[in-house]
């Protein structure tokens, strides 16, 4: 596996290069919800698009996969991907608000993310879908997806999929919600300036 990564200010970009996948992840955690993807996996897209409008993240994310075998190596490493990103675009995390959270209706499914940015890998998941597909999509891969995410970017992440019917509103509601919490988390805090939000002081 190769890997090269630059950052300016709170933005990165990442390349990581492996036998399955070769994945290249830009953000600015400051931007205006800008998307651009090109995954080969149109759902997954649909929702990253999400976390871009609603966490105010410029996103431009290019994949390619082993997806004759099926998307499982994307996914996950798009994740992996990502959390390397949004770890390197944080820095040191001074001045943030460290944690976030968000509740997310959509018609009848509703969701809720809480995010502490610790430093710890952690996710709670708590998602039962009511379909095993959404198109082609396998929904099983969002929890590695997120799994990939949090164990690189170095977060706690619980997801609770509250209610829902529609299987599309549900995973619509999950990543709506993402994005409000990670936008509250990365949020600078002005009383909070020059200073690591940990009594430990460091994340």
């Amino acid at each position: 596996m190769s890997q090269a990564i630059s950052a300016q200010s709170r933005c990165a970009q990442v390349e990581r290069h492996t036998l399955e996948t070769q994945i290249r992840v830009s953000l600015d955690l400051d931007g205006q919800g800008r998307a651009s993807f090109k995954t080969g996996v149109p759902f997954l897209e649909h929702m990253l698009d999400q976390v871009a409008r609603h966490g105010l993240i410029d996103l431009d994310i290019e994949a390619v996969g082993d997806r004759h075998i099926d998307d499982h190596h994307t996914v996950e490493d798009l994740g992996i991907t990502l959390g390397q990103a949004l770890a390197r675009a944080l820095g040191d995390k001074q001045g943030i608000r460290r944690y976030g959270h968000a509740y997310v209706p959509l018609d009848e499914a509703l969701s809720r993310v809480v995010i502490d940015l610790s430093g710890r890998p952690g996710l709670v998941y708590g998602v039962t879908f009511t379909r095993a597909q959404i198109g082609a999509f396998d929904v099983d891969l969002f929890q590695e997806f997120f799994q990939g995410l949090v164990n690189h970017a170095g977060m706690t992440l619980h997801i609770d999929n509250l209610r829902g019917v529609n299987s599309h509103h549900q995973a619509e509601t999950i990543f709506k919600a993402f994005g409000r919490a990670l936008r509250m988390a990365i949020e600078p805090d002005p009383r909070m300036a020059g200073i690591t939000p940990s009594t430990k002081g460091t994340l």
